[in-house]
Parts: C-alpha cells; structure tokens; sequence
C-alpha cells in the first residue's frame, strides 16, 4: 500500500488478531486509499465479526468508509450481550467444537454441529439457509461472505467457550429438554415404553426417563449425571435460567 497514512487503535480484545507491533496502542498504517475501512480491518487479520463499533477522530462510522489520511481509526469489540436481529438465535457449530455443542444443547439451546467435516462453503450456506450463527476458531470461516452471522470461539478449553459464548449472546437456558446427541428436543418417556431399548441394571435402578422425540435416544439421571448437573448449575447461576 502506498496511499494515505492513518492511524490505528485496536481494543485489547481484539489485539491477539492482529501482528505484535500493533497490539501496544496506537501505530501508523498506510493504506491504499481506495479500500473500505471494513477490508483494512480484515486485512490486519480481525474478522469483521469480532468488529464493533469502528471510530474515525472520536465519531463512529460504517464499515464502507473510505479512511483518509491523517484519520485516527479506533476498533473497539463487538458489545455484549450482542443481539442478533432478525431471527431466532440458534447456533452453527464447526467440526472442531463439538463438546462445546453438547454443552450447549445440555442447557436447551439450539446447536446443530455436524461430526464430520463437511467444508466450509457446506457450512457458510447452511448458516444463511437456517440463519444461524455460525461459532468457529477458523478466522478463514468467518469471513465468508455468506454466512448469516458469525461468532470466533476465543478458547479452546470446553469450559471457557461456554462461558464465551453464553456471555456473548444470552441464550435463554432451558437446561436437560434437548438431546445432546441430535440436538432434537426431549419429552417424557412411559418407562415400559422405553424398557426394549433399556439394560437390565438400568431398568432396576430408574424410573424416570426421557426420550429424544427425533433419533428416539433414551436418557435418564444416570452415574454421569452429577457432572453435568455441575455444569448446568454453574451455567444457570451465573447466566440465568431454571436448572431442574
């Protein structure tokens, strides 16, 4: 680039996109003068759906501005809760986040996650066909022009990229009423009903069930469950919802 020289600023959220000589405040970039702001936002390595608010001198300004020179352009992260208009909020999940999938689905949201890798234009197009928000690590992915709308998952530790993700979009939480095997929902199984598909120990020790109403899997409080009563307490109490 040998056009215009402005000035850059990049919120300390966004900073571990970009390259070391940029994450320490504000740093001088020639641009060429015809590309939007948006695409210098991209090109510096932030995908555009971690992007909020983008400042020129102090006011703020759409992704298509044109910085001239002398500019300073500040980027600040995108605000949380964010609000996705327009559509239900369900989730799109890559190949690499399904842990992070079941979770999810634990706690009632709506995750689809396919389990093999099926390729990112197969993604990007089922996330703008269902309109769902498509979470990734793969900054790649995420500036695919056609996906509905998109989410980088900053960790790669289960835990931390549920957290991220719950405090990033408030999902409402209706923990155990969807299956974390299909992601379809779960209504209440008659124990005889479901007693063909049920081991001999499992049919003595239980006698609440519940049963996926699109794959037909069957679950019950069984020696996992405390696990993942822990997860879905801690998720409740510290983002809402109701835990039984």
């Amino acid at each position: 680039m040998n056009g215009p020289e402005i000035t850059l600023e990049v919120a300390p959220e966004l900073r571990l996109f970009v390259a070391h000589e940029r994450r320490a405040g504000r740093t001088a970039l020639i641009t060429d003068g015809v590309s939007t702001l948006g695409h210098v936002v991209e090109s510096l390595g932030i995908p555009l759906t971690e992007a909020g608010v983008l400042l020129v001198d102090g006011g703020p300004v759409d992704r298509s501005h044109v910085p001239g020179a002398g500019e300073h352009v500040r980027v600040r992260a995108v605000e949380r809760p964010q609000r996705v208009p327009g559509a239900p909020l369900r989730f799109l999940l890559d190949v690499h986040l399904g842990t992070l999938a079941r979770r999810l689905r634990l706690l009632g949201v709506d995750a689809a996650y396919e389990s093999e890798d099926i390729g990112d234009p197969a993604l990007a197009a089922l996330s703008a066909r269902e309109r769902r928000v498509l979470l990734s690590r793969d900054r790649g992915l995420l500036r695919r022009r056609e996906i509905w709308a998109g989410a980088y998952v900053y960790s790669d530790r289960p835990q931390d990229q549920l957290r991220d993700v719950l405090g990033r979009f408030a999902p409402a939480l209706a923990p155990w009423t969807r299956c974390t095997a299909c992601n379809g929902t779960l209504a209440a199984a008659d124990k005889d009903a479901v007693s063909g598909v049920l081991e001999h120990g499992t049919q003595q020790a239980y006698d609440v069930f519940a049963q996926c109403t699109a794959c037909a899997r069957v679950y019950w409080r069984g020696a996992h469950h405390g696990h993942l009563e822990t997860i879905v307490s801690d998720a409740v109490r510290e983002f809402g919802g109701a835990a039984a």
